[in-house]
């Protein structure tokens, strides 16, 4: 049994979520909290396997404690989430500070669609059972000022080899899942203003990849940002698939550029990692660096293993640094990836390659 505990200031939040659980074989809602601190206090008789936990909630909020629970404890933690711009930027604060999923409630009729959506809860508790979390760094978990672009971080003083990029024709291609929010800031955050340009799917719910881009794009020396029909590829920018859309890498000429479409889900997800994948390797071929990085299931294996058939470098995230293993591993076991790498070496890779 996957033992599920409940931390919400809304009575009617926690009733209805636990009702929905209670019909799932597997798992089991062992408690309930209107706060952090009750919520504290009652798991040290019993802890939990999973956290669910809203965010905005009295005495503490639930990002303060999730940094408190990541540093002494860590546990798998969903965030529920309303699908407002308010209600995203503080979403993204819980995933940067640990937080393992996103699961969204609406404000109205919010009976009627949290019993809608338990099935995709109960999925969520149980990949969130399988994840490692792990506490963000400090300078991670929390926002810092922004660099100004085209000035030295610390990181790139630290690490002069990460400068001086040429990049005209190179494409870099990111892939990830759960753990990706962390993963993606981490090595975004070192790559100096000439970077490669770089495209990324991050399995994300629609409206909350917009704010992710701009919390980004406040903590990164290149532009970051959700990616429009049409974007151009090019140095110095990196452009996140929206929520809800596929993305497909383009080329005209000497130029990259992406489209943003509608289409069925893949591998279940939408966007998804194959579809940017397989065009990555139509498009860019050997012009290009694909990496795979955290996530659960196998979305971006075949298209990652397209992308090494057509000459690109291909790379997996080590399982050491991973949050969950799943498709990295996948990637090895077809074949797609030619090695694996600790995501701190990630920028460095990323470096290397366009330097070549």
């Amino acid at each position: 049994m996957i033992k599920v505990f409940i931390v919400d200031d809304s009575a009617l939040v926690r009733q209805v979520l636990s009702t929905c659980l209670a019909s799932h074989p597997g798992i089991q809602v062992i408690g309930q909290a209107a706060d952090p601190l009750f919520a504290m206090e009652k798991m040290q008789h019993d802890w939990p396997d999973v956290l669910v936990l809203d965010v905005e909630m009295p005495r503490m909020d639930g990002i303060t404690f999730l940094r408190k629970l990541m540093a002494e404890r860590p546990t798998p933690a969903i965030i529920c989430s309303t699908l407002t711009e308010a209600g995203a930027a503080v979403t993204l604060e819980a995933l940067a500070a640990g937080a393992v999923g996103v699961f969204t409630k609406a404000r109205l009729g919010l009976k009627d669609s949290l019993l809608q959506l338990s099935a995709e809860l109960a999925r969520q508790i149980e990949q969130a059972a399988r994840c490692r979390p792990r506490a963000a760094p400090k300078a991670m978990s929390q926002r810092s000022p922004s660099p100004q672009r085209g000035e030295p971080s610390r990181t790139e003083s630290a690490a002069p080899t990460l400068t001086q990029l040429s990049t005209t024709d190179r494409v870099v291609a990111l892939g990830t899942s759960t753990g990706g929010t962390q993963a993606l800031e981490l090595v975004l955050r070192q790559l100096p203003p000439d970077a490669p340009g770089i495209i990324i799917v991050q399995h994300m719910p629609e409206k909350f990849t917009a704010a992710f881009a701009r919390r980004l794009d406040s903590l990164c020396q290149i532009e970051v940002r959700e990616a429009r029909h049409m974007d151009r590829v090019r140095s110095g920018l990196a452009l996140v698939a929206p929520g809800g859309r596929h993305m497909q890498l383009k080329r005209s000429g000497a130029q990259y550029f992406v489209e943003v479409l509608d289409g069925p889900p893949v591998n279940r997800h939408k966007p998804s990692v194959d579809v940017l994948f397989r065009s990555v390797a139509r498009h860019a071929g050997h012009n290009a660096l694909g990496i795979i990085m955290t996530g659960m299931g196998d979305d971006g294996a075949r298209g990652l293993l397209c992308m090494r058939e057509a000459g690109a470098r291909t790379v997996a995230q080590d399982e050491a640094s991973c949050v969950v293993f799943g498709m990295p591993k996948e990637a090895l076991q077809l074949g797609a990836a030619q090695y694996t790498e600790a995501l701190a070496n990630l920028p460095r890779v990323i470096s290397d390659y366009a330097r070549r």
